[in-house]
């Protein structure tokens, strides 16, 4: 016996517009809700949250989020951080913290604080040198928990020091938290600068209101002959940002001092707050405040 092949024309089976989607104009607002996703809601207490994000590792965007944080205070600002990077927390070694945090009397964390700033991290709740070896489920949960159950008082200025890439965390933050705006770091180095872009588009996905980027690591001096050396490359982020429209919020050089003052839990503008690294710092909290207050 045999059998009849049926053969169907593709044209049948492919579907242009398989949902009934309207063919013009902007399409329908579907309720965040309806569409799976969280309610995006304030953190109680905190009036304006920043996201400081690279999508790159190695940038130094974790000493950017805390210099920027320590000029944001020195403006009159109360401030946090909250070290959103389960697996590399960085945020206890800058700000000289250890210690788990204590639990109020309404069940939530208590920051902990140190030049004038409020800090969580996962870097308190578990040991130094101990793995977080974790699935998505469980760095999810602890996300959530470090971004609903910490108890911040009141804060001017809440800022979120994001891990590289633009993934779960990311998402979680995004989708969960109204964050009022984003800045992303980068080196001028091309390959930085790849993911870099990256992370400026997931905020536009998001609609996020990207406020700018910050050039680090931007130029070398030498200390001796005093000849200025481009490490990384010149320019590259003021490039992109002239390409995206965008601003570029500021330019901080590749300094020895910067990266021992991070090392040492003293960041730049505490240990030396009148000189031109912390200055540079100020200057961009300057931008941002105007930017997040108006």
């Amino acid at each position: 016996m045999s059998l009849k092949r049926i053969f169907v024309p593709f044209g049948l089976l492919a579907h242009e517009n398989p949902l009934g989607l309207p063919r013009s104009g902007s399409p329908p607002q579907i309720p965040r809700i309806m569409r799976g996703l969280p309610t995006k809601r304030p953190i109680k207490g905190v009036s304006k949250v920043l996201a400081v994000s690279s999508a790159k590792g190695g940038v130094g965007k974790s000493t950017i989020a805390v210099n920027l944080a320590l000029a944001l205070v020195r403006q009159g600002k109360r401030t946090g951080i909250l070290d959103t990077d389960i697996f590399g927390p960085s945020i206890p070694k800058l700000l000289n913290l250890s210690g788990e945090p204590r639990l109020s009397s309404h069940n939530q964390l208590i920051p902990l604080s140190n030049y004038g700033v409020k800090s969580m991290s996962m870097g308190y709740l578990v040991g130094e040198e101990a793995p977080v070896a974790w699935r998505g489920l469980m760095v999810m949960k602890a996300m959530n928990q470090m971004l609903c159950e910490v108890e911040w008082g009141e804060l001017d200025v809440l800022v979120l020091d994001l891990p590289p890439g633009t993934g779960d965390v990311q998402l979680s933050v995004t989708q969960q938290v109204v964050v009022d705006g984003a800045l992303i770091v980068s080196t001028p180095q091309d390959i930085a600068l790849i993911d870099a872009i990256k992370g400026m588009n997931m905020f536009k996905k998001v609609d996020i209101p990207l406020l700018g980027m910050v050039q680090n690591m931007s130029v070398f001096t030498c200390p001796n002959c005093q000849q200025a050396t481009h490490i990384f490359g010149a320019d590259g982020v003021e490039r992109e940002c002239k390409k995206h429209g965008i601003e570029l919020l500021g330019d901080i050089p590749l300094h020895a001092s910067i990266c021992q003052d991070a090392d040492r839990g003293k960041p730049t503008v505490v240990s030396d707050p009148t000189g031109v690294h912390a200055l540079a710092f100020g200057g961009i909290a300057e931008k941002v405040s105007g930017k997040l207050f108006g």
